[in-house]
């Protein structure tokens, strides 16, 4: 699938896994790269739903027509499926806010 993202802070922290780090800590860091590379590499998003241990799931409320992926305990990554097929990695949030 063909994958952008929504801003140029999430490229870096795609790209620089440092600074990742700095914004998330270490293990939320990680599993953003690890994440954003499945999105790359993955076909549809059935086959990102038959990969259980993301936690695929679309959301409700304000958030309809948007995914989340699992990274690390209330972490998750928010993507959008655009009409072309293409994923846009929107923002990576604590889904509790604390």
């Amino acid at each position: 699938m063909e994958l952008e993202f929504r801003s140029e802070e999430l490229r870096r922290r795609y790209l620089d896994p440092g600074e990742a780090e700095r914004a998330w800590g270490r293990a939320v860091a990680r599993k953003y790269v690890q994440r954003v590379d499945i999105l790359r590499a993955a076909g549809s998003l059935a086959e990102l739903a038959a990969l259980v241990s993301l936690r695929l799931h679309p959301l409700k409320g304000a958030r309809a027509g948007q995914y989340a992926l699992s990274l690390n305990d209330r972490w998750r990554l928010i993507v959008t499926v655009d009409a072309a097929g293409v994923v846009w990695v929107e923002e990576v949030t604590n889904h509790y806010g604390d």
